[in-house]
């Protein structure tokens, strides 16, 4: 079992000094322009609804699903294309002269499967 670890509400003083430095814009007037600006265009109707959101997102979505479409297709375009190398059968091994000891490994094993 875990040993019990009690939960601490009290703000962690050194988390909360790193936060403010990394979040602090330096002047606060631009913050405040950009966010009013944000307001303004919602409340015109500028992408309030989530139709209008999709509709943002849309043109940078089909560009992708082209993207991909076309690299997945000239993945597997190539890897049809490859011929697969050919294994040596039975045949091949008995009427071939030995030139290895590869080939009697063959005969040897298709005769042990059988």
């Amino acid at each position: 079992m875990k040993e019990f670890l009690p939960f601490d509400h009290r703000p962690d003083a050194m988390i909360g000094d790193a936060l403010r430095r990394a979040l602090d814009p330096g002047d606060a007037s631009v913050f405040v322009a950009r966010v009013l600006g944000r307001a303004e265009r919602i409340r015109q109707g500028v992408g309030a609804s989530w139709d209008g959101v999709l509709a943002s997102w849309a043109r940078v979505g089909v560009a992708a699903a082209v993207t991909v479409a076309l690299a997945a297709g000239y993945v597997l375009g190539r890897s049809a294309a490859a011929p697969a190398p050919r294994r040596a059968s039975v045949a091949d091994a008995v009427l071939a002269p030995a030139t290895s000891t590869t080939d009697v490994e063959v005969v040897l094993a298709s005769v042990i499967e059988n």
